[in-house]
């Protein structure tokens, strides 16, 4: 009786145990690992069908799974730097355990693994531009005349100008893409702000973090770049408009640049037909001052 009560608790604490399970989402890496001996898989297309059926026995024995961007050369690096032998699956577990903590992760709902993979890159992309973006601003450093943290200071204001435009956004579900142009390469976040039936806004932490960084880096580099809002709500047709980056500031843009900027091909500069049921508008008055100055250096 004791022994089959000691497996009953045991099969309870198991379901309480979460796991992370490093996912290889390309072929490109998962040959990078077919180079260890310990790691057994042939091909790629088994190696997710197997992953997909360890998934669903762990949901369907109560386990909690999130899954973690595998890097073959970011694992390389870890164990170099561990001193721990790269062909050996507890390595590989450590360094799942470190992306666990540090790297970015999707949780498993039950999902098929083709929802999951593009899920699990875009956050690996979301966190990985965050991380870009926050080190430059810190390397903007003070400010020579004042001493103000420029990077800190542009931060803020962009959480303010990021505050107005939803604070002004028709009323439904709000899609704001910003990019920021510049070596080596341009910045581009996307924020979902949706709606509730009871009206309130409901933002995805991670993202407006991010969304905000990015915009604060354009703001605090004068770098050429933009932000754009599409709203949308049942009954009405759908709303967008956006604004420039102009100094410290956002310039609004007029229907005609809004209009011509989704219906110009960007490669070939030829004309694409507009979407049916969307309004191509200016924005709405964000209040006094649009280009209210954050820090000027």
């Amino acid at each position: 009786m004791a022994h089959t009560d000691h497996q009953t608790m045991r099969r309870v604490l198991r379901r309480e145990i979460a796991g992370t399970i490093g996912l290889l989402t390309d072929e490109h890496d998962f040959r990078a690992m077919r180079r260890y001996r310990s790691f057994t898989f042939d091909d790629h297309i088994t190696y997710l069908q197997q992953m997909e059926a360890l998934l669903r026995i762990r949901a369907a024995q109560g386990s909690h799974t999130t899954l973690a961007l595998f890097d073959p050369e970011e694992y390389a690096e870890f164990c170099a730097e561990t001193g721990l032998d790269p062909d050996a699956p507890t390595s590989r577990a450590r360094f799942t355990a470190e992306l666990a903590a540090t790297g970015a992760t999707v949780p498993y709902e039950g999902q098929a693994l083709d929802e999951l993979v593009p899920a699990l890159v875009d956050e690996a992309v979301r966190q990985a531009t965050w991380e870009y973006a926050s080190i430059l601003l810190a390397r903007l450093g003070p400010c020579p005349s004042c001493g103000e943290d420029i990077g800190r200071a542009a931060f803020t204001h962009a959480a303010e100008l990021l505050a107005r435009i939803i604070e002004t956004a028709s009323p439904g579900n709000r899609h704001l893409v910003c990019s920021v142009s510049g070596p080596p390469e341009t910045l581009v976040s996307v924020l979902h702000a949706d709606q509730d039936t009871d009206g309130d806004t409901h933002l995805d932490e991670a993202e407006a973090l991010e969304f905000t960084t990015v915009l604060a880096l354009g703001i605090a580099t004068h770098s050429p770049g933009g932000l754009v809002m599409r709203t949308s709500a049942p009954g009405t047709a759908d709303r967008i408009y956006g604004w420039r980056l102009r100094g410290d500031g956002l310039e609004p843009l007029t229907a005609g640049e809004v209009f011509d900027a989704y219906c110009t091909d960007i490669e070939s500069g030829d004309l694409i037909s507009p979407e049916s049921g969307v309004d191509y508008c200016a924005p709405p008055d964000l209040g006094e001052g649009d280009t209210t100055p954050g820090h000027r250096h």
